[in-house]
């Protein structure tokens, strides 16, 4: 079973691989401490809809860009 240490360390990979900011890991992790359930999971909620706004962001710069190149390959034949 693995120990306070050990679950911490796994949390904190975690959190930094989900991109989340230093500020974002550090309320996470005293929300734990805490065991704050409800607000850690507003926190992340909040995280993850960010991530996605990015994404959709994202896919509409690459939906703008294939466009361009559609018409442009459309005119060089």
């Amino acid at each position: 079973m693995p120990n306070a240490a050990d679950t911490d360390s796994i949390l904190l990979q975690n959190l930094a691989e989900a991109g989340c900011s230093p500020e974002t890991v550090r309320q996470c992790m005293a929300l734990i401490r805490e065991q704050d359930q409800s607000e850690l999971m507003r926190v992340l909620s909040r995280h993850r809809r960010a991530l996605l706004d990015t994404l959709h962001q994202s896919e509409k710069q690459i939906d703008c860009l294939d466009y361009l190149l559609y018409i442009l390959e459309k005119q060089h034949k």
